[in-house]
C-alpha cells in the first residue's frame, strides 16, 4: 500500500495515521469473506446509543455475487464509478431512524452509524486493506434495489479492496493518490472549555 501517513501535531495509533481513502484498488486481488466479517464484527462493537446498534450494512462483493455488486455500482453517483468498478468490495450504509426497542424516533442512528462505519475502515487498515466512503450514489435507487424499509435512511457507500502499488496507479488518478494529505489545524475544529478557544 502507498504509504500517506497523516503529519499529526500529537501522537496517534498507526491505524488511524494510515487511514486514507484513496481510488487505485487492484481488479485482480477480491476480499475474503472472512476479512469482510472481521471488518463487520468490528463495527459491531462500535458505541451507540442505548446499545441500539442502528447501523446495518450490505456488502457486495464482487466474487461471490458478481450481479448483486453490479446492482450496488449501478447505484453509484457517475463521477464515482471510473474509479470504483475496480473495487472488490461495494457496500451500503445505513442508518435506522427509530429505536428497536420501542420504534421511537432516534435522532442519534446516523452518528453511531458513523462510528461503526469508521471502526469498520480502521479493522480494514489493520487488515492491509484501503476504503473510501461516498456520498456520491443515489439513495433512492439503492433503497428501491435492495429492498431497504423506509425506516432505515442509506447514509453512504464505501468501496473496500487492496490498493494498487504505486507502480500500477492509472494515470488518470496519480496525481490524486499520490498528492499529500491534509488537514485544517486542530484549533479550528478542537476547543478547550469555550467555542472558539482552540487548542
Amino acid at each position: 500500500m502507498i504509504e500517506k501517513a497523516a503529519d499529526t501535531s500529537a501522537p496517534v495509533h498507526d491505524l488511524i495515521m494510515n487511514r486514507w481513502s484513496g481510488v487505485s484498488y487492484d481488479p485482480d486481488k477480491p476480499i475474503s469473506i472472512d476479512d469482510l466479517r472481521a471488518m463487520a464484527e468490528a463495527a459491531r462493537w462500535a458505541p451507540s446509543c442505548f446499545g441500539d446498534q442502528p447501523w446495518r450494512v450490505i456488502f457486495c462483493s464482487k466474487s461471490a455475487d458478481e450481479s448483486a455488486w453490479q446492482q450496488a455500482f449501478d447505484c453509484l453517483g457517475e463521477g464515482n464509478q471510473p474509479w470504483c468498478k475496480h473495487a472488490p468490495v461495494l457496500a451500503i450504509i445505513c442508518a435506522d431512524s427509530q429505536f428497536s426497542k420501542n420504534d421511537k424516533p432516534n435522532g442519534w442512528g446516523a452518528y453511531d452509524t458513523g462510528a461503526a462505519a469508521l471502526s469498520l475502515c480502521l479493522q480494514g487498515v489493520h487488515l492491509g486493506l484501503m476504503t473510501h466512503q461516498m456520498a456520491g450514489f443515489m439513495p433512492d435507487k439503492a433503497r428501491t434495489t435492495f429492498n431497504i424499509p423506509a425506516r432505515y435512511q442509506p447514509m453512504a457507500m464505501m468501496t473496500i479492496g487492496y490498493q494498487l502499488p504505486e507502480e500500477r496507479l492509472p494515470e488518470a488518478f496519480r496525481e490524486r493518490e499520490l498528492k499529500p494529505r491534509v488537514r485544517d489545524p486542530l484549533g479550528e475544529h478542537f476547543f478547550l472549555g469555550a467555542w472558539g478557544k482552540g487548542f
